[in-house]
């Protein structure tokens, strides 16, 4: 057994799951390249989220795509009695000037895996550089895929919602345009090898409150290194309008954010902090749903 402190993992999720009283972490392990996630995704177990056993294989390199480079933000849902993986994949070794960059689903009886193909290969768009897929399933049970449309590509990253078929398989209608980072007051424009005036869309999490707020979490670059803030739809439906928060809600450098409820009931978000490569580390903070919004709880809150 580990610790999480003794973890490397960006884009960490974790799925309680009622149905053994365990916990389930999956993130992106090591950082671009070949010898990235050399066992492809793995799931670590834990019954109290301080220590964890060793990495068991989820969705193995032999049943990925072929040739990708990267696996990353592996995301796994419980929808219509089965689990299903979203997760990104790379091809091309340099991380800003990739041949491609999609998001695909696997399928699974079983959280623990093997995982196999089950969309109709990318869901996201042909040609698009995108990231960070994740579900959201509405309030008449419509399933979306919302994802990230790089920078790398578009110099103001993107935030996309579109469609997707109940049975998950392909997606359904014309994607809509959410917001760009360049929306959120706390996010700053970065210098990077490909130029100057970029704007990053990083790790969207959508969380609906009990008031009903429909909100997002979402990361990107501000003062203080990779951040996290929230934006809420102001008609309560994925298609918004959405209307960022003017401070994020976590500033120290830490993003790719998700949301989950203990077994005690406590609202918890887990991010990777710090951002650099081969330092990260899965964060556990406790939150708290505010009218149309989330906050840190602060000690003794």
């Amino acid at each position: 057994m580990t610790t999480l402190a003794d973890i490397q993992i960006r884009d960490p999720f974790i799925v309680a799951d009622p149905a053994d009283k365990l916990y389930r972490l999956y993130g992106t392990t090591g950082f671009g390249g070949t010898q990235e996630a050399p066992l492809g995704f793995v799931v670590r177990h834990s019954r109290d989220l301080k220590k964890w056993s060793e990495p068991q294989s989820v969705l193995s390199r032999i049943m990925g795509p072929q040739e990708a480079d990267y696996y990353w933000a592996p995301e796994v849902h419980h929808y219509r009695g089965r689990w299903y993986l979203f997760a990104t994949f790379g091809h091309g070794v340099s991380v800003l000037k990739p041949r491609a960059r999609y998001s695909s689903i696997y399928v699974s009886d079983s959280p623990n895996g093997p995982f196999v193909p089950h969309s109709d290969g990318p869901v996201t768009p042909l040609g698009w550089l995108a990231i960070d897929a994740t579900l959201h399933v509405d309030l008449v049970g419509q399933p979306w895929l919302v994802f990230c449309r790089e920078w790398v590509q578009t110099r103001n990253g993107e935030m996309h919602a579109i469609r997707l078929g109940a049975d998950l398989r392909r997606t359904a209608g014309e994607t809509q345009l959410l917001f760009r980072a360049s929306e959120a007051p706390w996010s700053r424009s970065q210098k990077s090898e490909l130029g100057e005036g970029y704007r990053v869309t990083d790790g969207p999490w959508l969380h609906r409150n009990q008031d009903g707020s429909l909100l997002m979490l979402w990361s990107s670059f501000g003062q203080g290194g990779y951040l996290t803030g929230v934006a809420r739809s102001a008609s309560g439906e994925i298609s918004g309008p959405w209307l960022q928060s003017s401070e994020p809600i976590y500033a120290h450098d830490g993003g790719h954010p998700m949301t989950f409820r203990t077994f005690e009931d406590r609202l918890v978000m887990v991010l990777h902090s710090p951002n650099k490569p081969g330092e990260e580390r899965a964060r556990l903070r406790p939150i708290k749903e505010t009218p149309g919004g989330l906050e840190l709880v602060r000690q003794g809150g």
